[in-house]
């Protein structure tokens, strides 16, 4: 997953502290979880702080079926038919 948070900051004209301050939380743990794995809790909130929809957060990928899913406490990346067929068994079988 490609995430395209910085640039989404740099056009708003924003800095990752700035965001930080405003979400309350340190610019480290931040730019940390920019840099490495963000929960979806965590998009969630930055794509609030910069008023756009969490999907303009996520470079466009370059398959015909893309998507973040979460169940049961785990997101799942869809990106192929086989990937969504997959879960579908974790789903069913749940």
């Amino acid at each position: 997953m490609t995430l395209r948070i910085k640039e989404v900051i740099k056009e708003k004209g924003l800095t990752i502290q700035s965001i930080a301050d405003t979400m309350g939380i340190n610019r480290v743990n931040l730019s940390n979880s920019i840099n490495g794995n963000p929960t979806v809790e965590t998009l969630g909130r930055i794509a609030e702080v910069l008023n756009v929809p969490i999907q303009e957060l996520f470079a466009s990928p370059k398959t015909e079926i893309y998507g973040l899913v979460q169940f049961k406490g785990t997101t799942y990346r869809i990106d192929s038919v086989e990937a969504l067929e997959q879960l579908l068994s974790v789903v069913k079988g749940a």
